[in-house]
């Protein structure tokens, strides 16, 4: 199976509209109308699977994270699934987002009747302390958005009436022109411009909402946020989004996860870094002490002659792999705490101290490669 970004022929920071326009190229190239080869349809079910991956941001997220292997696991199915596509599906896939738009039907001189106007897309962004990463999180999320009339229950008609079909259109939603040159017959394709493409008029608008079928109103999304999640991930919620025109389809809710900085924890990736200061003589003679974790404190073991920038590993103790079983570890990096004002019995023993100590060595492993032996690296 080839990769999605190579198939489209987009680099991996392509955006929206970089990838829809290579889908809509690479389609139309292979589609099994145009294209006669004997690779053509198996060509164009490829690169419908990749669209429609690389379309939605939780998909996306999930599959430059972890290949298309990760798609048909768990972090796959919260995404919304993955599976491979037959012609049927892949047709459905042009249509949905290219039908009816003076695009393929322009070419080919097919058609199909308008659906209602589908709602409008949302995002909204979540801020999640490292906490909530570490056990995963319910979110209420309260939009200020279109909503369904209550009125006319989203036709957008007056009380007693309904919408008519168009007379222009004759409810297609779209009207026709055919045109002939010395190449043959043209017919182009656009959408009607009395109903404005939805194949219905309403002659007697609802009061409330104008004939719109919505207004704008309050509305609450409960969301549920797995363990582990970053930064850059994404959570689209089908059908959370702004209500279509006259009962059109909902869009969707695209949450945006943003993780706030933890002042005591460093993050990479799945691992936290804490920085444990201590004082010459716990370096020295070693030390039991207490480090804070996402799950509670935990006691760390200090062994004797620990030097600066050692890093001790308590394993498991990091944040949730998402997707994976297991977790990231905490790693606690030490760093020698010096004090800045000596009283006279400190600066004495200190004295005293400098007499037997001797010389520091000059060669030993650097703090990167103290950090690399305690990684496994």
């Amino acid at each position: 199976m080839s990769e999605f970004y190579e198939l489209l022929g987009v680099p991996r920071d392509a955006s929206d509209d970089e990838i829809k326009k290579a889908y809509r190229r690479a389609a139309m190239q292979y589609h099994p109308d145009r294209n006669k080869s004997a690779d053509a349809e198996a060509k164009f079910k490829e690169i419908a699977e990749a669209y429609d991956v690389l379309r939605d941001p939780q998909k996306r997220a999930v599959y430059d994270r972890y290949g298309q292997e990760g798609l048909t696991g768990a972090a796959g199915a919260r995404a919304g699934g993955f599976h491979h596509v037959d012609l049927a599906e892949a047709l459905n896939i042009f249509m949905r987002d290219f039908g009816g738009m003076g695009g393929f039907e322009s070419i080919f001189g097919g058609g199909m009747q308008q659906e209602p106007r589908r709602g409008q897309d949302l995002k909204v962004t979540v801020k999640l302390s490292i906490q909530e990463v570490a056990t995963g999180a319910s979110k209420q999320v309260k939009l200020k958005t279109s909503v369904i009339c209550q009125v006319c229950e989203g036709s957008g008609a007056k009380e007693g009436s309904t919408p008519t079909v168009c007379s222009a259109c004759r409810g297609a939603g779209e009207v026709r022109r055919a045109t002939r040159s010395m190449f043959g017959q043209f017919v182009s394709v656009a959408p009607c411009p009395t109903c404005h493409g939805e194949g219905r008029v309403v002659l007697s608008p609802c009061e409330v909402c104008r004939g719109e079928g919505r207004v704008r109103g309050d509305r609450t999304v409960q969301v549920e946020i797995p363990a582990g999640v970053s930064s850059n991930n994404y959570i689209t919620l089908r059908g959370q989004g702004a209500s279509g025109r006259r009962g059109g389809p909902n869009g969707d809710l695209i949450v945006l996860i943003e993780v706030k900085d933890d002042d005591r924890f460093e993050r990479h990736e799945d691992d936290l870094f804490y920085d444990l200061p201590l004082s010459f003589s716990q370096a020295a003679l070693g030390a039991e002490l207490t480090v804070p974790s996402p799950w509670g404190d935990e006691r760390v073991e200090v062994p004797a002659g620990t030097q600066a920038g050692t890093v001790i590993k308590i394993r498991g103790k990091g944040l949730p792999r998402l997707g994976r079983s297991g977790h990231g570890d905490l790693m606690v990096r030490v760093s020698l705490w010096t004090p800045e004002h000596l009283n006279d019995e400190q600066r004495r023993v200190f004295e005293e101290l400098a007499k037997l100590e001797g010389e520091p060595p000059r060669e030993g492993g650097s703090f990167w490669s103290r950090l690399k032996e305690a990684l496994g690296a």
